[in-house]
């Protein structure tokens, strides 16, 4: 089922234009996001393949089945919650049964988890990105010798020094566990002339080994040294590295270059939302409103020009979530929406409309 689907079979209960056109945040090269609620036909409501939410392929448009809509506004799901908050002039099309649903039957504490702990998630990944600018991973990856020491008296040597130091090459040294101590090997070197000791060297191929090498030794040969592989800390550093990799490959070029060109090493378009739904939730729980036009719509924009430091928004921020846990603890709103309510609200649309789809006529709800 596609969203043209919905269209030609007359299914759509609700179609707004969301995100930053709705909240009065867009630029001029700003995309049009529209959101939405259908209703499956009751042979397939009824069957077996339901049908959630259809989208289309850039996930710009979303449309979300009655009964999956209900179930995120009961969840206090930011994004379906902005759908009833609608301003009027983004409103593109509203069936008269779709009337009954107002957003201030959802409000309730459950907004602090789903707005400001979403937030919270953003501000981390705002670090994340900035960490990412401002101190990136080389385009070499690191191999396991370098996470390889060499023990020397009583301290170590990155293994690569050791050798150099000593005058040997990786391919005359052997290795062998050291019982009972994980990461710990004897190094063995073959000083012979044709080296027919035939020791395998450290790692099989610097380039792609994950692991050090290990050797048969002879009866009777001495370690010269010992080497101690930080296997825990290349583990760490082949996530980190492959986490920045896909990152580099994944990010959005058109962001990534706004976040460049402002200097301040921030995702500003994140940072914008960060604030937006911090203040969306200090506000739900305050004055039990949800305002999706923005009135702080300067101040946002601000942020998204690049005007602010980074380190001072995450500080204010950070502030901004205090303010929020206080106002949720002393705030009015019931812990969660009333879900009979919603539940009879459910069933009562879907009934309307299927008896309405029977008789052709007109059909209200009392």
């Amino acid at each position: 089922m596609t969203i043209s689907d919905l269209r030609q079979r007359g299914l759509i209960l609700f179609e707004a234009i969301s995100g930053s056109r709705a909240y009065g945040t867009n630029l001029p090269h700003s995309d049009t996001d529209l959101k939405g609620v259908f209703i499956l036909p009751e042979t397939e409501f009824y069957g077996l393949d339901y049908v959630p939410q259809v989208a289309n392929s850039t996930n710009d448009e979303v449309f979300y089945e009655l009964r999956r809509f209900v179930e995120l506004l009961l969840k206090s799901n930011p994004t379906v919650l902005e759908l009833l908050g609608t301003p009027p002039d983004c409103v593109l099309y509203r069936h008269p049964l779709f009337e009954v649903f107002h957003v201030e039957h959802f409000l309730s504490k459950l907004c602090r988890q789903s707005f400001a702990e979403y937030a919270v998630a953003q501000i981390r990944k705002a670090r994340g990105l900035n960490k990412k600018i401002n101190h990136p991973e080389p385009p070499s990856r690191k191999s396991v010798l370098d996470f390889c020491y060499v023990t020397v008296g009583a301290g170590a040597q990155p293994v690569a020094t050791w050798l150099d130091r000593r005058g040997y090459t990786a391919s005359q040294c052997g290795l062998s566990n050291v019982n009972h101590l994980n990461d710990l090997y004897a190094v063995f070197v073959d000083a012979t002339p044709d080296q027919h000791l035939s020791y395998r060297g450290l790692v099989r191929d610097p380039e792609t080994s994950q692991d050090v090498l290990l050797s048969a030794i002879p009866k009777g040969e001495e370690p010269v040294a010992y080497l101690s592989f930080n296997r825990n800390g290349y583990s760490t550093y082949c996530r980190v590295f492959r986490e920045y990799k896909e990152w580099e490959q994944k990010r959005n070029p058109e962001r990534y270059q706004n976040t460049v060109q402002h200097g301040k090493n921030y995702d500003a378009k994140n940072m914008l939302h960060v604030f937006r739904l911090l203040r969306m939730a200090e506000e739900i729980a305050t004055i039990s409103q949800l305002r999706v036009r923005r009135p702080d719509r300067e101040f946002l924009l601000q942020i998204r020009q690049g005007e602010f430091e980074y380190e001072q928004l995450v500080t204010e921020a950070e502030a901004l979530v205090e303010r929020v846990e206080v106002a949720f603890a002393s705030s009015a709103l019931p812990e969660t929406p009333d879900t009979k309510a919603a539940e009879q609200l459910l069933i009562s649309v879907r009934q309307a409309w299927y008896a309405q789809q029977k008789t052709k006529g007109p059909s209200l709800i009392e």
